[in-house]
């Protein structure tokens, strides 16, 4: 499985490897497509693949090591630290393409940089949404890209990698019930999966999410999840605490502690249980424990291990 994370915080030398090996792999991979092109005389008489019919939209992020750049479309502030941006797909009816708990790695050269810096980000945008595709990103101090992205202006351009990064390979129905406990910029890729499982009549699995934040601004898509409780009351259902919450919050203050689990998801012995956590470094040792060499998965541990959960039942974004 991949690991978010690992991207995050690679070393300046992994990072310089991995850019040198991309852009290689992007450069041979061009050069190949160039040396193969059939002439135009060929390719006038080449019979369509009735697969790629023009009915059927195209997908952009499907495969590949190479790089694409997308122009931004918009720049919205969603609270103090967190903004959601839209990038025009190179076709209006074209869509991502993709797969269910997917990120994409993005690439660029921040103010100051040496080098090229890479992240990856999970889109919030329904995958098949036509001509265009949103992520919502969230600031750090200290964040290269972040920072990066939050001074972009429409018109400007990120680059993209064509190829997807799947972080957990989801089928429908595969658990019969899934909890995910998450904090902070965690919440995109559990609300990308929260989405997709919804929208797929066939897919029958029931959700619980626990969210945990500094502040009352911090709940991101507190309105879209409320829509999902009433739109699939027997099916979708979200807890919230706050640890900082404003003298009038209508949120539970506190933390994800064992108390809030063990009162709102179902124990490691109920059948088909899986719980899924993406959250900050801190959260995430309190929480599952902490990830182990080079982001895999590690061992369970914090309160998840002293509820009785094991490796099998627990995932780490």
């Amino acid at each position: 499985m991949f690991s978010l994370r690992v991207l995050r915080s690679s070393a300046p030398l992994l990072g310089t490897a991995v850019i040198g090996g991309v852009l290689y792999a992007a450069s041979y991979q061009n050069a190949s497509q160039t040396r193969s092109s059939p002439s135009p005389a060929i390719a006038d008489r080449t019979v369509q693949n009735p697969s790629q019919s023009p009915n059927v939209p195209k997908k952009i992020f499907t495969s590949g090591f190479s790089f694409q750049d997308l122009k931004l479309e918009s720049s919205e502030l969603i609270n103090h630290n967190t903004k959601r941006l839209r990038f025009e797909l190179p076709d209006k009816d074209a869509i991502s393409g993709l797969r269910v708990s997917s990120a994409l790695l993005t690439k660029a050269t921040p103010s100051g940089a040496w080098l090229p810096v890479l992240r990856p980000y999970t889109p919030i945008s329904d995958p098949d949404s036509p001509g265009h595709v949103d992520l919502l990103v969230k600031r750090y101090p200290d964040g290269k890209m972040s920072n990066h992205l939050h001074s972009l202006v429409p018109g400007q351009t990120l680059s993209f990698k064509t190829g997807p990064l799947l972080a957990y390979e989801w089928t429908p129905n595969k658990h019969s019930h899934i909890a995910f406990i998450t904090g902070g910029a965690g919440i995109t890729p559990m609300y990308q999966l929260t989405r997709a499982i919804l929208k797929n009549p066939e897919d029958e699995t029931k959700i619980t999410l626990v969210f945990g934040v500094n502040s009352d601004a911090d709940l991101l898509f507190e309105n879209e999840f409320r829509d999902l409780e009433t739109r699939f009351p027997e099916r979708f259902r979200a807890v919230y605490t706050v640890s900082n919450p404003s003298d009038h919050s209508r949120f539970e203050k506190g933390y994800v502690t064992r108390e809030l689990l063990e009162a709102n998801i179902p124990g490691p012995g109920v059948g088909g249980v899986k719980v899924l956590f993406c959250g900050p470094p801190g959260m995430e040792r309190a929480v599952v424990g902490a990830k182990g060499w080079m982001g895999s998965q590690g061992g369970v541990g914090g309160v998840l291990a002293e509820m009785g959960y094991t490796g099998d039942q627990v995932f780490k974004f």
